[in-house]
């Protein structure tokens, strides 16, 4: 129960003289807020807990004045190389000149927003392009605002489509597939699920084991649909073998159950096709979009079905509305916007970038695991979505501290590429990501108009980084704290 100490009572509002104007913030106001009233107006209305891991990486200090291609300029004109991309999030790099002219025409001619009413030219041919840019028959588009709402319509529709006696939806360890309230029931992820009441119409199996996904199929003809994250990005850019996505895709097929596909992270390009699963020759039932499906400048998500599993869930004027488009989704800016993006897409040749990028990055990467082997335990991935994991802290050290340092391996956790990723920012001026689940993965999925010279800028610091040594990295990353 919530403890309510000393409520405050609020008299109704005078209706004399109008409604009182609060003490608000500008835009302009906003645009000059200092540091310091950034952290106190995120500290009391965002996320107090958030400013805590912020401050631990530095990440507290840097006030981001504008955004171009693959840099940030902060308040001190520093520019810093975007390597974290917003969880793949910035295909096109920051303000690609041409999604700002699309959207900025679309203003001055004073479109229409709110698809609602009528039918909307914009969303009916952003659906067409993304069917266009679908293989097999996955054409039948609902449009969102995000990964999350994608995922959920996805999961809705195949689960309808099983129909009521196959409700069971099967989902992999260390998966993420948003945080909202039903799909957390296939997010893997205790701190995530925390003491929610989530669905139990639920089955696990370990990631890429294909001998666990047939025998939940054999032992329970109550499954009808599983999820699956292509590439697992929570998990530390985790793949599984084509092999694997063939044989879940003729185990499917034999057992009637619907494949799910979670592309929302790894698809619109960044493996180094359009989706993911194009790797391996297959097509699921159903799929998801979303991150650089907004260009960088509008939250879009999208799920892709096949006509066939979309007609049975909603083919009829009596079940069509059951999962129609909430109010924001396909407004008309947004739609434009992802229009926009995906012919810039194809036009500048940036799938094609991403697997010429992305394979000369996990190149450079090997060399300096091959160089610095107490220090990068893996690096895989495909395209621009790639990890690079640390050894745990004891593996770092010298023998003789290794068997008193391992007991605490546990705890310590993710402090390693804490301490890596913050000194990259404050001394090399690159930004990086890091993973839900497996803490000591750093993880890069830089904007795919990343070029070689970017990898090389972002690989000198690294090894510039790691040739101080652990011990250095650990002093540098204490002292940045009490700096």
């Amino acid at each position: 129960m919530l403890d309510r100490p000393n409520r405050i009572a609020v008299a109704a509002p005078s209706l004399d003289g109008g409604v009182a104007r609060p003490d608000l913030i500008t835009v302009e106001q906003a645009k000059a807020m200092s540091i310091g009233d950034i952290t106190t107006a995120f500290k009391e209305h965002l996320n107090p807990g958030q400013l805590h891991f912020m401050k631990l990486l530095g990440f507290h200090k840097v006030k981001i004045e504008s955004a171009e291609g693959m840099f940030y300029t902060d308040q001190n004109d520093r520019k810093i190389l975007d390597f974290f991309g917003g969880f793949g999030s910035l295909a096109f790099g920051h303000n690609h000149p041409r999604i700002l002219d699309a959207r900025q025409k679309f203003q001055d001619e004073k479109r229409h927003e709110i698809a609602i009413a009528f039918m909307s030219q914009y969303a009916a041919a952003l659906a067409k392009n993304i069917a266009a840019c679908s293989p097999g028959d996955l054409d039948m588009v609902f449009l969102g605002s995000s990964g999350s709402e994608a995922m959920e319509a996805a999961v809705k529709l195949a689960e309808r489509a099983a129909g009521p006696k196959r409700p069971k939806v099967v989902y992999a360890e260390n998966s993420f597939h948003g945080k909202t309230k039903g799909v957390l029931a296939i997010t893997d992820g205790q701190l995530y699920r925390a003491d929610f009441k989530i669905t139990d119409n639920t089955v696990r199996v370990p990631f890429a084991d294909i001998d666990a996904v047939e025998n939940a199929f054999k032992s329970d003809p109550e499954i009808g649909v599983i999820v699956l994250e292509t590439i697992q990005g929570g998990g530390g850019i985790i793949q599984a073998p084509a092999e694997y996505w063939q044989k879940l895709r003729a185990l499917c097929d034999k057992y009637g159950v619907l494949w799910v596909a979670d592309e929302v992270q790894c698809g619109y390009g960044r493996s180094g096709r359009f989706y993911a699963f194009e790797h391996y020759g297959v097509v699921p039932d159903v799929t998801a979009l979303a991150k650089s499906l907004g260009a960088g400048k509008a939250a879009v998500g999208a799920m892709i079905a096949r006509r066939e599993v979309y007609m049975k869930a909603y083919g009829t004027p009596k079940t069509a509305m059951i999962h129609a488009m909430a109010t924001f989704g396909g407004m008309g800016e947004a739609c434009v916007t992802a229009i926009e993006g995906i012919n810039v897409l194809y036009d500048e040749h940036l799938i094609d970038r991403a697997a010429d990028s992305g394979s000369y990055l996990l190149d450079r990467l090997q060399a300096l695991k091959e160089k610095y082997p107490k220090i990068i335990k893996d690096v895989r991935g495909q395209g621009l979505m790639v990890g690079l994991e640390f050894q745990d802290f004891s593996q770092t050290l010298p023998m003789v501290l290794r068997p008193v340092v391992s007991m605490l391996d546990d705890k310590l956790k993710g402090s390693l590429s804490g301490f890596i990723g913050a000194l990259l920012l404050r001394d090399y001026d690159v930004l990086v990501a890091f993973t839900e689940y497996n803490r000591n993965v750093i993880r890069l999925e830089p904007p795919l108009i990343c070029e070689r010279a970017h990898v090389d800028q972002f690989i000198a610091a690294l090894d510039d980084l790691l040739g101080r040594g652990i011990v250095r990295i650990v002093k540098d990353f204490v002292g940045s704290q009490i700096g």
